[in-house]
């Protein structure tokens, strides 16, 4: 490796670390949106993980109703609640449009690729509070939707496990 390509490769280095620390902070922040509006639908998909996770007494009949029972409320009142991220996503990219937009009408001097760019810059924070609303409601419609998979899936496993009582109940008649 020649000493231009050590030198490139420290540059890519120090760009990583740089994207990673700043994504850092985003993820923080993404995360503290998200998490009032999560919170209770995480904390018992983390409940059922748990009862999966334990091979010795594997969930019963009863436990499965309660998942489905519990996990269609913790849907029904997660999936109202990331709508109203959405509604913050939304007013987040106004505000951001509207900053942009107004510190580009302002510039009466430069080309339209420095007037744009001015703006760019100018509204840069407003930019980057959009992209983590953005990512919250994503995420927010993520979980709600696996949510749902999971849902669908204690759904079938119970149905299985009373198909499999009746047939034990036919079989032994």
């Amino acid at each position: 490796m020649s000493i231009y390509d050590n030198l490139q490769l420290e540059k890519i280095k120090d760009i990583q670390l740089h994207v990673e620390n700043n994504s850092k902070l985003i993820d923080d922040v993404v995360e503290s949106i998200l998490k009032p509006y999560t919170n209770d639908l995480d904390q018992y998909v983390l409940f059922i993980k748990d009862c999966l996770n334990d091979g010795q007494n594997p969930p019963n009949d009863a436990e499965l109703d309660d998942f489905c029972l519990n996990l269609s409320t913790y849907i029904y009142f997660a999936g109202g609640l990331c709508e109203q991220l959405g509604i913050r996503d939304d007013i987040s990219k106004a505000v951001w449009k509207e900053m942009y937009h107004s510190k580009r009408n302002e510039l009466d001097k430069g080309t339209i690729d420095d007037k744009n760019s001015k703006a760019e810059l100018a509204s840069q924070q407003e930019q980057l509070t959009n992209i983590c609303y953005s990512r919250a409601y994503k995420i927010c419609k993520s979980k709600v939707e696996n949510a749902q998979e999971l849902l669908q899936s204690c759904k079938k496993v119970l149905s299985r496990r009373m198909q499999e009582q009746q047939l034990t109940n036919i079989g032994g008649r």
